[in-house]
């Protein structure tokens, strides 16, 4: 599941997207309200965390402009502000959830859980097909041509995304920032050995050979008559 943090404080920012990390989830986070709303119109996500006051559009701006622009996806509130007006707001502008600052983690967890669950369809949120290759994303588990797959967390959080990116060709710098929360060091080869090991999983004993190298550029999972890998 992929999830988009729009937070302006740098600490509750990073324990955001770490926490949600670890929990399983894609993160991407943005530190203002621009940002925050451009990602939220091009990309696509399963849910949206928005913090309401943002130094330079606030949540409920964004809330509304997205709702109006025909955008369902979920979004959750964050904000110190607890007035039963605010509340009300933020849920007629659009917003699903409502949680007030500072709060437990576990809680947040529960509650975003709760809104995917809500809105989740069996055919794109909890499962991505590509060929033979099924992703059952609820039980963390692959297989191809009805064979179970046995990955490792990273191994199919990298998968999950060259699944929900298919036939786009991904860099390694967003691999790095999406799957391993780094900025990408070209001197390390950890993206490189990552594919390596992913694709004699998925790919070496099936037809079609579904992860390709495009040189110079990046990585794609799709189908193709021919494969560019090496």
């Amino acid at each position: 599941m992929r999830l988009l943090v729009v937070e302006d404080e740098v600490k509750t920012g990073d324990y955001l997207r770490q926490g949600l990390a670890e929990a399983g989830f894609l993160i991407a986070l943005a530190r203002n309200g621009l940002d925050g709303h451009h990602l939220a119109m091009t990309e696509t996500f399963d849910l949206i965390i928005l913090d309401v006051m943002l130094p330079d559009v606030d949540g409920w701006r964004i809330a509304q402009s997205l709702r109006e622009a025909g955008r369902q996806t979920p979004m959750l509130f964050l904000t110190a502000r607890n007035s039963v007006d605010d509340r009300v707001k933020g849920l007629e502008l659009g917003a699903d959830d409502y949680l007030v600052k500072p709060f437990a983690f576990a809680e947040l967890l529960a509650r975003i859980r709760t809104l995917l669950r809500r809105s989740a369809t069996p055919t794109l949120s909890e499962q991505l097909h590509v060929a033979n290759l099924t992703l059952d994303l609820p039980k963390h588990r692959v297989t191809r041509a009805g064979r179970k797959i046995n990955l490792s967390h990273k191994e199919f959080s990298l998968l999950e995304l060259l699944a929900r990116r298919r036939g786009e060709v991904l860099p390694r710098s967003l691999i790095a920032s999406q799957v391993w929360d780094m900025n990408f060091d070209s001197d390390t080869n950890v993206i490189d050995v990552a594919i390596r090991r992913l694709r004699a999983k998925i790919d070496d004993d099936f037809e079609p050979k579904l992860i390709h190298t495009v040189r110079g550029m990046g990585y794609k999972l799709d189908v193709e008559s021919d494969d560019e890998t090496p």
